[in-house]
């Protein structure tokens, strides 16, 4: 019989990233980051001006960020262990939203941290990407993890026997991210591991039975 299998984003899941990246606009750009009663595309603005940024520099920013600074990610409190254990029972791999050609700096920027995955990239919503992981391995029972409530939607629609954890890891964030709980495409809402894990245990189990 196959094992379950583990699906987990990996920025602001498993990797701290808004945090690192706000703080090196700061440095680098002298570009402010602010979340708060705003979407992740209006949230940033030059320091002193009130106009945001365009959607063509933040894409540049962020390519900047992802192909010069990851070294600054550091994990989630819990994340590392969480994964370690969850691997004892399941197939754990990630699905994170990033272009293919850094999909080997992923899988360095998480081994450096201590979590041994197989890294899945992905570009747009994830619900696909899902299908066609499931598909290959054929698990007895899946579960995905994300920080995004778009990406559950997408989750609940193309495989909807999918179990969904939304998950945010950063609580600097955590308030201003829509819940997908709430919007009935995930199955819980825990921000922080030491409760996901017991909840995520369950999950697995009631699998096995």
């Amino acid at each position: 019989m196959s094992r379950p299998l583990v699906i987990t984003d990996c920025d602001e899941v498993l990797l701290h990233m808004v945090m690192h990246f706000r703080d090196w606009l700061d440095e680098a750009h002298d570009i402010e980051l602010n979340l708060a009663g705003r979407t992740f595309a209006n949230a940033m603005r030059r320091r002193g001006s009130e106009t945001p940024l365009e959607q063509a520099e933040i894409w540049t920013l962020l390519d900047g960020f992802f192909d010069d600074e990851m070294h600054r990610q550091t994990p989630i409190p819990g994340a590392v262990e969480a994964v370690a254990t969850l691997g004892e029972q399941a197939d754990v791999v990630v699905l994170t939203n990033l272009s293919d050609h850094r999909r080997d700096d992923r899988v360095r920027q998480l081994a450096s941290h201590g979590i041994e995955a197989r890294v899945f990239t992905n570009l747009g919503p994830k619900g696909p990407a899902i299908r066609q992981i499931i598909a290959e391995y054929r698990p007895s029972r899946a579960i995905f993890i994300d920080d995004l409530a778009q990406h559950h939607e997408s989750a609940a629609g193309e495989v909807p026997e999918i179990t969904r954890l939304h998950l945010v890891g950063e609580p600097s964030i955590a308030d201003f991210i829509p819940c997908a709980l709430e919007q009935g495409h995930a199955h819980a809402r825990i921000d922080n591991w030491a409760e996901a894990l017991p909840w995520l245990h369950e999950r697995l189990h009631e699998a096995q039975r």
